[in-house]
């Protein structure tokens, strides 16, 4: 067996070695436990083992299948980017892919001026959420009392 390694470098993230392989791969911005699950899974490895003692082939797999799931028969609908905007294919990005295609989509419904673009730009709630009384930023809050006479 291969020597421990504390610190496990998956696509451009040290990721902890010390944890078990399903909850370490969550630390890569994009993949959730439940995908995180399914790489384990479809890899074949123990879900029990740490990630630092994993051998450089499995490392590999597990790099392979994050590139590209839908070859390793992960369903469609764990993936993050169904049906992309430009493309129109399905894929699953992380990272500072996932950040930037965030901030593409955003910006494109502000451009096109959609009702969510326009929520967006103003702060307020995107997804239908009552604001009577809630997402009160940024006025002044309680009431201002009267200073006592002496």
């Amino acid at each position: 067996m291969s020597e421990f390694k504390h610190i496990v470098r998956i696509e451009g993230v040290d990721l902890d070695g010390n944890k078990k392989v399903e909850l370490a791969l969550t630390g890569l911005r994009g993949v959730g436990m439940n995908f995180s699950r399914s790489i384990v899974r479809v890899s074949g490895i123990d879900p029990n083992t740490k990630l630092g003692d994993l051998d450089d082939a499995s490392i590999e797999k597990i790099k392979e299948i994050l590139e590209n799931p839908k070859k390793f028969n992960i369903p469609v609908w764990m993936l993050n980017r169904r049906k992309d905007y430009e493309t129109g294919e399905d894929k699953h990005v992380f990272e500072s892919e996932l950040a930037m295609v965030k901030r593409e989509d955003i910006n494109r419904l502000k451009k096109i001026r959609a009702y969510r673009g326009i929520r967006h730009e103003l702060g307020l709630p995107v997804r239908g959420q009552r604001t009577k009384s809630s997402f009160r930023t940024g006025r002044a809050l309680g009431v201002r009392r009267k200073k006592a006479s002496r």
